[in-house]
């Protein structure tokens, strides 16, 4: 990967599973850049740490909302694991569009040569709350895209989904494009069928340009309101199809979880 932010013009999809079923599909835009690249080689109107038309804030990522410490808080929390160091950090995550953002997920991206080896979801709820997946092989072998890694939910999110279940998580991150899976599934008493939803994102991986920049600017001005917006849609319709509504519940003690990974 070049020391240019790529762009990712990807889709996402929801599926609901289970007794009320919704679907819906959104076009986003994702950026995926080397977070230890600290030099914006992006084009014009591109901001790293600073102001731009699009940018990305350490402040952001990596810890506390709003005073995050991007890839070195990765690292730390790598070694605290006993987790080998990887030679990349990328961070794959929705840029600020004139200064306005809300990521439901963003992904850092640990690498070992070409190898993809560890994962970090950071998971953020409409409350300002935050909780990451850490997803990795025990045995610490490459994530290859048949691998399916699971981790235990223990995060709210959703109002209409319960803090319970497990999230299967799959990764193919090539150079030219980016494809995850994730399956969260849940079964609320013994003998229940499986509830749960299946939510992509994919999309082909390009070096950022300034007239696609240009683009995603004119497409979401207003990037928080836009995403925030589409996230209470879907609300209104789960509510009016009769979704149980969960009252959020306390913040996990941890602020990050670990997976678990098999074939």
């Amino acid at each position: 990967m070049s020391g240019r932010p790529d762009h990712i013009a990807g889709t996402t999809w929801h599926g609901r599973r289970g007794a009320v079923r919704n679907g819906f599909s959104y076009r986003v835009d994702y950026l995926c850049f080397d977070a230890e690249d600290m030099w914006p080689r992006g084009p014009f109107g591109y901001g790293r740490n600073r102001g731009g038309l699009i940018s990305v804030q350490d402040r952001d990522h990596g810890g506390e909302p709003g005073h995050g410490q991007g890839a070195e808080w990765v690292r730390h929390l790598l070694d605290s694991r006993n987790i080998a160091e990887p030679e990349h950090i990328y961070l794959l995550t929705q840029p600020r569009i004139l200064g306005s953002v809300f990521n439901p997920v963003s992904f850092w991206l640990c690498f070992s040569g070409d190898d993809l080896t560890s994962v970090i979801a950071e998971v953020n709820n409409t409350f300002g709350e935050r909780h990451c997946y850490l997803c990795h092989h025990s045995d610490h072998r490459p994530i290859t895209e048949s691998d399916r890694l699971e981790a235990e939910k223990i995060f709210y999110v959703s109002p209409f989904q319960p803090v319970a279940g497990t999230y299967i998580f799959r990764f193919d991150i090539r150079p030219d494009k980016i494809a995850i899976r994730i399956d969260y599934r849940t079964e609320l008493h013994e003998g229940d069928p499986a509830e749960g939803l299946v939510a992509t994102l994919a999309g082909p991986r390009r070096t950022l340009r300034f007239w696609t920049m240009i683009g995603l600017v004119l497409r979401r001005p207003f990037g928080k309101v836009h995403v925030l917006g589409l996230i209470f849609w879907q609300a209104l319709k789960l509510r009016v199809k009769g979704a149980l509504y969960r009252e959020r519940g306390p913040v996990p003690d941890q602020a990050v979880s670990v997976g678990r990974g098999h074939k």
